[in-house]
């Protein structure tokens, strides 16, 4: 039983069900009981695979860099569609999916597409864009280097921050995007790209500074070009941020 619990949970890390799978491990329950809470576990993780399937997604994460199942990002882009996924395109004129070297050490991670990148189909495109572009020059990057995409693919309306609901309906893809890409380190862009890869509450101010790890991949969060612009203040914090990432390359 201890063997399955601990396969599921690589499944499921940082997710509901692997709270779920801690709390099961941990008690001690008569066998009857534990075993008709497993089989209860089992149909849930049934009923996320089916979702899953419903999005057009065929597999799960795997830890495995040259996985005989890892898609192109192009049949990602295929798999992703004329998504229809969340109401966000309603109101979008074209889906951002990303773009960038296929094989890229570093991926950039934003939170959503603004105005710009909405018209243009492109990642980052505007004023926020520009300020990446110069920002990831610092560092002695061209974006043709790094691979650039968001955690949602669609504008929100009037720019607002990305509800649950469409971050859900959008990770699936994202995670594929990672996984094909395989990069070293992602700089998680913004409170939402922060949280969505860390699984947590926390807000940037709080996150950034500190290197974290997602399924092998180090994670550093750092504040939006967007902020920046409107808090030029911080930029100082990001020139840390990105240098360490700068290190952090050159001994990868």
């Amino acid at each position: 039983m201890d063997l399955y619990l601990v396969r599921l949970k690589s499944y499921f890390q940082g997710k509901q069900l692997a709270e779920r799978l801690d709390n099961l491990s941990k008690k001690r329950y008569l066998k009857s009981t534990m075993e008709n809470e497993f089989h209860e576990l089992i149909n849930d993780f049934k009923a996320y695979l089916e979702y899953l399937k419903g999005m057009g997604i065929p597999y799960l994460f795997s830890n495995q860099e040259n996985s005989k199942d890892t898609l192109t990002l192009e049949e990602i882009r295929n798999q992703l569609g004329d998504c229809k996924r969340c109401r966000l395109y309603q109101g979008r004129r074209t889906i951002v999916f990303g773009e960038g070297n296929e094989e890229a050490k570093l991926m950039i991670i934003g939170e959503a597409p603004g105005f710009d990148e909405d018209v243009q189909g492109k990642p980052f495109v505007g004023k926020a864009g520009q300020l990446l572009t110069r920002i990831l020059q610092s560092i002695n990057l061209k974006r043709e280097e790094v691979y650039i995409t968001n955690v949602i693919k669609c504008r929100p309306p009037q720019n607002r921050n990305p509800k649950p609901d469409e971050i859900k309906s959008c990770y699936p893809f994202l995670i594929m995007q990672i996984q094909t890409i395989s990069p070293k380190i992602i700089c998680a862009l913004g409170t939402f790209s922060a949280q969505t890869l860390l699984n947590t509450e926390a807000k940037i101010t709080t996150l950034r500074g500190k290197i974290y790890d997602f399924k092998g991949i180090k994670v550093v969060p750092t504040y939006h070009p967007a902020y920046l612009l409107r808090n030029p203040d911080k930029k100082r914090e990001v020139w840390e941020d990105m240098k360490r990432i700068s290190k952090m390359l050159k001994e990868s």
